[in-house]
């Protein structure tokens, strides 16, 4: 396959459809600010992004809608490639 599999309409037709769900982030628990298009949602950490529950790095299908979880940019990005949610960090050190 030449190309990013993610430009194709496939791909955007998953992100159209789990976007028009309004789920909140499957990560944190808390809303999405779903107003958020174009350039201040690729600016805005609270913005919605399409994240796959299995990471694709780990045989993850990158099309199945089963695999397809709304989440913030910034819950996404911290997450990374793992399989488990990230922990929330203490207020202080211990």
């Amino acid at each position: 396959m030449a190309g990013n599999p993610r430009n194709g309409r496939p791909y955007r037709r998953l992100t159209i459809q789990q976007r028009a769900l309004l789920m909140p982030c499957w990560i944190c628990g808390r809303e999405i600010d779903y107003s958020l298009t174009g350039y201040a949602a690729q600016r805005s950490s609270w913005a919605f992004t399409l994240d796959h529950a299995t990471p694709l790095s780990r045989g993850g299908d990158l099309l199945d809608p089963a695999n397809a979880r709304s989440a913030h940019r910034r819950c996404n990005s911290a997450r990374g490639n793992r399989t488990t949610q990230p922990q929330a960090r203490a207020s202080r050190r211990w």
